[in-house]
């Protein structure tokens, strides 16, 4: 089993889990040619699965499934991705050869994303969650609240610490500026902004990561700690009433950041 991040428009990854035989799981193409020029290298779609609705995630679906007429393609219920063959929700499974994924709701970024948690029957488990989670962010709130955020991400982090975090954007140094202005003392993020940098300057994705690793570096997963909780007091100039208003505070924060 071999996970490939296909390059896309300015920073999205299509992902692909390919097993011995070459047969993917393709994970959000918004761009059908990256997925054909894999073609070439042994790579043959066995399904499509689907995040959410926007082009840059869903919309190279009809040139796949043009070239693949029964290319199985699996989507949360969302009438703006026409060309899903399987509608799957909450608590649902997608079982496509020897791979096995849950699917997680977890609203905010749009009302109907999901995201796919899983992969084969041995070795690290995967996380596909689109544009929900980023490598030391989250997803802006399009369409979803705070709370329903913050309900997404902690259903996140329930999964075990070993996932490996496979999101839809190379974002990490870019959210590294404001995790840094949040959390400026946290060794991990540190640890995880060094590790990023090397990893760019190689070439290389900076992703997947581990799940534990958001959990110990990304401020949107760290609203319960005291650093970022204070931090968000300092803006606020009071303390934030709960858990919410901490997040829904530091999302903004975020949108209104300017390194």
């Amino acid at each position: 089993m071999r996970l490939l991040a296909l390059p896309a428009f300015e920073d999205n990854y299509i992902w692909a889990l390919v097993d011995d035989e070459g047969d993917a799981l393709v994970i959000d193409p918004g761009d059908a040619a990256p997925v054909l020029a894999a073609t070439g290298n042994g790579l043959w779609p066995a399904a499509v699965l689907v995040t959410h609705h926007h082009p840059d995630h869903a919309g190279g679906i009809a040139a796949l499934r043009a070239r693949w007429p029964t290319l199985p393609v699996f989507a949360p219920e969302d009438d703006r991705i026409p060309d899903a063959t399987e509608r799957v929700g909450d608590r649902d499974t997608v079982a496509v050869k020897n791979w096995r994924l849950s699917v997680l709701a977890v609203p905010g970024h749009t009302r109907s994303h999901i995201a796919f948690h899983g992969g084969g029957t041995d070795g690290q488990p995967h996380l596909f969650c689109g544009d929900t989670l980023f490598s030391l962010g989250c997803g802006r709130l399009f369409e979803g609240t705070p709370a329903q955020m913050l309900a997404s991400l902690d259903r996140l982090v329930a999964l075990p610490d070993a996932s490996l975090v496979c999101c839809g954007h190379e974002y990490t140094l870019a959210n590294a500026a404001f995790a840094s202005a949040v959390d400026p003392y946290n060794p991990a993020l540190r640890h995880r902004i060094e590790e990023a940098r090397g990893m760019r300057q190689a070439g290389r994705p900076s992703l997947p990561v581990t799940l534990a690793s958001e959990i110990a570096s990304n401020p949107f997963l760290r609203v319960d700690t005291e650093a970022v909780r204070a931090a968000v007091s300092h803006r606020l100039g009071r303390n934030p009433v709960d858990r919410v208003e901490t997040f829904a505070t530091l999302r903004q924060w975020k949108n209104d950041f300017r390194a």
